[in-house]
């Protein structure tokens, strides 16, 4: 069945009106009709099997069959910070990691950022990338969407997270003493993960000094110099493998 998130489904459960987006894909790109069912996801994580009972021009009226079980959460909770990138390679970079299951991803400004954004135009990123993660959600079948934190400075993220209990990993492809792949073997899987990825330029040396005074550890993803996004991707995908329920059913 098809997948669509609603801000809340009512506690008294019944029927309920749906709008907004959603309702436009039901009915203008799905065409969906009376007695077709569906599955409804919220914010809180709650989910029921829902019939449309009714089509109107801005709402679709359903009735709300019967409560589902969501999927259980990752064995690891995975941050990631991630510098700013230009638009299309944000959005990939936003869609796939979403879909493998990172909980959170917080865009930041750092030294070698080349995207430049105003108060206003990093609002209407961050809301694309909070669709984005939402479709990324539906199409996954995650319990929650990919939660997107608002644009800080380098600096300011690293202040922001100070007191946040993780494993603290970052990505630096001048790091020629270990690997992604050392630092997993030779540690115990961790609940929660804090990883840094850098620019299309990366990071500067400054910059990963600090990430070191803040209890980062710098490794490397091999030998390849890896597109930003790629490497992300890659380092979210490694840690749902290795620790996380990556081809578990």
């Amino acid at each position: 069945m098809r997948r669509f998130f609603v801000d809340e489904i009512p506690s008294t459960h019944g029927s309920f009106s749906i709008t907004g987006a959603e309702a436009r894909h039901m009915t203008r790109v799905l065409r969906m009709e009376p007695g077709e069912r569906m599955v409804l996801l919220d914010s809180k994580g709650a989910r029921f099997q829902a019939v449309i009972k009714e089509v109107g021009g801005h709402h679709v009226l359903v009735n709300l069959e019967k409560p589902l079980s969501a999927p259980a959460p990752s064995p690891v909770h995975m941050t990631l910070c991630q510098s700013l990138l230009k638009s299309q390679r944000m959005d990939l970079l936003v869609e796939k990691t979403s879909e493998l299951g990172v909980d959170r991803v917080l865009p930041f400004i750092s030294e070698r950022t080349v995207v430049k954004v105003d108060g206003d135009k990093a609002q209407g990123k961050l809301r694309r990338w909070q669709e984005i993660a939402r479709s990324a959600a539906k199409q996954s079948d995650r319990a929650l969407p990919a939660e997107i934190g608002s644009l800080y400075y380098y600096d300011q993220m690293l202040a922001a997270l100070a007191m946040e209990s993780a494993l603290r990993i970052i990505l630096w492809e001048q790091e020629g003493i270990r690997s992604l792949k050392d630092l997993l073997r030779s540690h115990s899987p961790a609940p929660r993960v804090l990883a840094l990825v850098g620019p299309e330029g990366g990071f500067t040396e400054r910059e990963v000094k600090q990430a070191h005074e803040a209890g980062f550890v710098s490794v490397s993803l091999g030998r390849r110099i890896l597109r930003a996004e790629t490497a992300a991707i890659s380092l979210v995908t490694i840690l749902q493998y290795e620790w996380g329920d990556l081809g578990l059913q």
